[in-house]
């Protein structure tokens, strides 16, 4: 590989930032502007006329406060590998967390695509970038670790797929027609776990509150919020938005307090987004200190546009009950779309593996997919430490693998510790008392997760602990699910609007739900032990006939 032009210099009025090295003057280059006080800050960008653009960026008084630059070229560079390296650098420094960054939205947004040799300049020429930017303690972190973090994976600049970035523009032009009219508008996004809702909402946040500091923009001004019911993705968002300018915490919140503080200030919202929108309670909840009977239809009378993001194969508890029909009844009151994400961006799953998962969610238990031509492992276990050892040994090599389990083992919030599958398993629920998100706390790999810490999480090698709440009939060949052996006692609690069969009905359909929402956390892997003897049996025949 040719050497890094690697140039540093200052940044004032009086400096000179005529540019004549080879590589960098007239060349594709990425530059960094930065400043190293109390809150430092940096813009990040990439262009083909360096002087003109540094001189640019000396008359804008945005960029006052940066007084360094590093330019960075490459005899090789074009200008698709300098937006690749520019779109990676605020990604990481995002994650790295230590500068504000003064980057904005661009006005279209940058699909996922390829060009040639995209592999050297996005994996080994950023590599020596990075390792370059920390010797000089511009960063800090390594891109191993920081490729980890939620706080990269949810970055509003990654790149978008085709599909996410249509979605995107089409929600931006339905904010853009239905502002400044009256009435109260909806739009609804629907996808499955991993189809990449999160990260779609995240881009498109941060660009409405970029629209909304834009004086141009038909959305100048406006109020926007994003409302966040699992409070540990609440964290990886307020992590985000101390490294971005205009994502201020204030506009992140969960669902009932933002409710409470409109109806107290008789404010209207102008948008607001609603992530994981099938948490929402559909019923009062005074414990939740919530006293009208349907979130959902309450955040959308406080708000003039309303963005939901939705799965109801997430549903986890009866008083949040959602499905398709009832989400219609909700916004067919407004002016409402529809539109769905369909293309599974978080596991490298091929489609029989994906069937499988889904059939089995599904109560119905296929041979097991063929290992041959598939990244992605799909395990079964027979015994609890194997594995534990086998995610123990994951989490050394890729980082990021952990444990998750069905809700069928109490676990209280009252900070004593409870033990899931004291035969087998042995090892502590979750401990969520601090700021970071639990599975990038480097003690989680000795707890394991619930559906309330990992939903929304993407892991590198997930474990799920098929708990004595998941079973197998011999006779019939399908799962049998007992509702009596579920812990989750809060998910269960009826409802007098709805029938007795219902109410068990939905019991079936939280747990079935509660499989999805772990099964699809890993992007490399996943590995299954079942608690109970005859579906553990079931599985170990299956694994057997796979291999023969």
């Amino acid at each position: 590989m040719c050497e890094l032009v690697y140039e540093k210099r200052d940044f004032t009025r009086d400096s000179d930032y005529t540019v004549k090295t080879v590589h960098l003057n007239n060349y594709p280059i990425v530059y960094i502007l930065y400043n190293e006080k109390n809150r430092p800050s940096a813009y990040i960008g990439q262009t083909v006329h360096a002087t003109r653009r540094l001189k640019n960026h000396i008359e804008d008084n945005r960029r006052k406060d940066l007084n360094r630059t590093i330019l960075i070229g490459h005899e090789k560079f074009n200008q698709s590998a300098t937006y690749n390296i520019e779109s990676n650098l605020i990604n990481y420094f995002i994650a790295d967390n230590h500068y504000q960054l003064q980057n904005v939205s661009q006005t279209s947004s940058r699909e996922m695509h390829n060009y040639y040799e995209k592999s050297f300049y996005n994996e080994d020429l950023f590599q020596a970038i990075w390792e370059k930017l920390r010797e000089e303690k511009i960063v800090s972190d390594t891109l191993e670790n920081l490729r980890n973090k939620d706080i990269y994976k949810l970055s509003p600049y990654k790149e978008l797929s085709p599909l996410q970035l249509d979605i995107k523009n089409k929600i931006l032009d339905f904010c853009k027609e239905h502002i400044k009219l009256e009435g109260n508008h909806v739009i609804t996004v629907e996808g499955d776990a991993g189809t990449g809702k999160s990260v779609l909402l995240s881009s498109l946040f941060n660009t409405l509150q970029d629209l909304s500091k834009d004086s141009s923009s038909l959305l100048h001004g406006t109020d926007n919020y994003l409302l966040v019911n699992n409070g540990e993705m609440l964290k990886t968002y307020k992590n985000i938005a101390n490294s971005l300018p205009n994502i201020k915490k204030k506009n992140l919140m969960k669902p009932t307090p933002f409710i409470n503080e409109k109806t107290k200030s008789e404010a209207l919202a102008d948008i607001v987004l609603i992530d994981e929108a099938h948490l929402l309670l559909t019923k009062e909840d005074s414990y939740n200190n919530f006293n009208y009977k349907n979130q959902l239809d309450e955040i959308i009378k406080r708000s003039k546009i309303t963005i939901v993001i939705f799965d109801p194969k997430q549903v986890l508890k009866i008083k949040s009950y959602w499905n398709e029909r009832l989400l219609e009844e909700i916004t067919n009151h407004y002016s409402a779309k529809n539109v769905k994400l369909t293309d599974q961006m978080r596991m490298n799953a091929n489609p029989e593996t994906m069937k499988w998962i889904n059939r089995f969610i599904a109560k119905e238990v296929l041979p097991l997919p063929a290992e041959t031509g598939s990244s992605f492992e799909l395990k079964i276990f027979k015994d609890a430490e194997s594995f534990k050892s086998a995610l123990e040994c994951k989490n050394n090599e890729v980082g990021l693998s952990r444990i998750v389990s069905t809700f069928d083992y109490l676990h209280k919030k009252d900070k004593k510790t409870y033990i899931v599958d004291e035969d087998g398993i042995n090892m502590p629920w979750n401990n969520t008392m601090n700021n970071v998100a639990w599975a990038e706390n480097p003690e989680s790999i000795r707890e394991v997760g619930s559906i309330y810490t990992v939903q929304g999480f993407d892991l590198n090698y997930v474990g799920v602990v098929l708990g004595p709440s998941v079973s197998y009939n011999e006779d019939e060949d399908q799962l049998v699910i007992d509702t009596s052996k579920y812990k989750d006692t809060g998910a269960f609690a009826s409802r007098s609007d709805l029938s007795p069969e219902k109410n068990q009905e939905i019991k079936e359909e939280i747990i079935l739900n509660s499989i999805n929402v772990l099964m699809k956390r890993g992007i490399h892997g996943l590995y299954i032990y079942a608690t109970d003897p005859i579906l553990r049996r079931h599985l170990l025949e299956l694994e057997r006939r796979r291999k023969a």
